[in-house]
């Protein structure tokens, strides 16, 4: 059987900077520059350049948003590419929904295509909401029996009945995204690519859409789904593809390329020589070095949510530290500080420390959301009556999302707690995607 995508050595383009400069001028400077054309040129004559000699001013820079990208999808095979801003993700999928032309290579699609890129796409402004599904329709090569047939479920995912003969052009966002999801999913095209449909869109629309990707995904019908939610893709997704700067980076199972992923953010969050930017005035050095291990021993700023984190930190300090107290603080990016480590507290009291040494502290389960964190540190003793050291937030880290709960669900609420629950016998719980296992 012939792969449904077959993508072979496919490269992309672009040029980087402001197009010409007489693409933006007012009607004024057009007639002005048509007149002044020839003194410039006899300018340039007089000064001994040629009129028609190559531009002074450095020619546009280029960018490599794909470079040499090839593997291929099967028929029935949802597959999940990741990747960091900028790795080519959007890049690749707008090639395989038409949008744009590759500068090299080839993509071979073998089957009717139905994208969701952007908010919208596809939607002309202009016309009702009612005109733009039956559009869609027609441009994905569907009758208008075939349309016809679920216009009704398609309204009704998109809760948008009393909007159906307005101008879409009228539509929030919310508005938009609902229904350009409700057209995509439920024409039922033989390919439906995905581009994060999940970023936009309430709690309920999310949870609905997980609901509708599970049953895409079950279907049998081919799925290419990116995001930066880790959770969705490791539940929704058989395999995965890991983008970097434009190529492939890994290809294969979903949780080994999810810990590849993971393991590429492992940069910056080793502080050495620079911890003196975040100490406090009237502080005694005696913080040396921190960094962040995960659990597989690793440095690293990136680590899953509810997975293990070890905190190391060298310290060297100019007198022995007697009766010392450690603490480390988390705050959000508003600053508001979510939890407060301390050794006094949770290890009990420390005699004495040598005047060198490394102080660990390990978070079996990092319970935080999914989001990014500061770390600040102090280090007082009992006799200095205050803080002999202090770094305020020496060290950043991104805590990823990942299916917490074994639920398929996304993690609600800033901090992750697992619970038992009882239900009476009949009610049996339902996993979003499909069990695996």
């Amino acid at each position: 059987m012939k792969p449904a995508i077959e993508i072979d050595n496919l490269s992309k383009l672009y040029r980087l900077g402001t197009q010409h400069h007489a693409f933006q001028q007012t009607l004024r400077e057009t007639i002005a520059h048509f007149f002044t054309a020839p003194l410039r040129k006899l300018r340039k004559f007089a000064s001994g350049s040629a009129p028609n000699g190559p531009p002074s001013r450095p020619g546009p820079k280029t960018i490599w948003a794909l470079k040499d990208v090839s593997f291929d999808v099967q028929p029935g095979e949802v597959i999940g590419i990741v990747g960091r801003n900028g790795a080519g993700k959007s890049t690749l999928l707008k090639i395989l929904s038409g949008v744009t032309e590759p500068t090299s290579g080839r993509a071979v699609i073998r089957g009717r295509v139905g994208s969701l890129l952007e908010v919208g796409t596809g939607f002309h402004p202009e016309l009702t909401g009612r005109e733009n599904v039956y559009l869609n329709g027609a441009i994905l090569g569907m009758t208008r029996q075939e349309i016809a047939s679920k216009f009704d479920e398609i309204v009704a995912f998109a809760e948008i009945e009393e909007f159906l003969d307005t101008p879409v052009k009228r539509y929030s966002s919310g508005m938009f995204v609902r229904l350009a999801f409700a057209v995509a999913a439920h024409l039922e095209p033989e390919i439906l690519i995905v581009d994060e449909v999940l970023a936009v869109g309430d709690t309920e629309f999310q949870k609905k859409c997980l609901g509708k990707m599970s049953g895409v995904a079950r279907s049998g019908r081919t799925v290419l789904f990116v995001s930066h939610n880790m959770a969705v893709v490791q539940n929704l997704c058989e395999r995965a593809v890991l983008l970097s700067h434009g190529r492939v980076q890994m290809a294969g199972d979903t949780a080994e390329v999810l810990a590849t992923y993971l393991q590429s953010g492992r940069s910056g969050s080793d502080k050495r020589a620079s911890l003196s930017a975040y100490r406090d005035v009237d502080c005694t050095p005696v913080f040396r070095a921190i960094s962040l291990v995960d659990d597989e021993g690793q440095t690293t700023d990136r680590v899953f949510v509810g997975k293990g984190l070890t905190i190391h930190i060298d310290y060297d300090s100019p007198m022995l530290l007697d009766l010392p107290t450690v603490g480390i603080f988390i705050e959000n990016m508003n600053g508001e500080r979510l939890i407060h480590l301390q050794s006094l507290s949770q290890h009990g009291p420390v005699r004495q420390l040598p005047q060198q040494g490394r102080i660990t502290c390990h978070i079996p389960s990092l319970p935080l959301a999914p989001g990014q964190y500061h770390l600040s540190f102090s280090c007082s003793t009992t006799y200095s009556r205050g803080r002999v050291d202090y770094l305020h937030r020496a060290l950043s880290v991104t805590v990823e999302v990942a299916d917490y709960y074994g639920t398929g669900q996304l993690p609600k609420g800033q901090f992750l707690l697992r619970a038992d629950w009882q239900f009476p016998q009949a009610a049996e719980p339902i996993r979003i995607a499909p069990d695996r296992s």
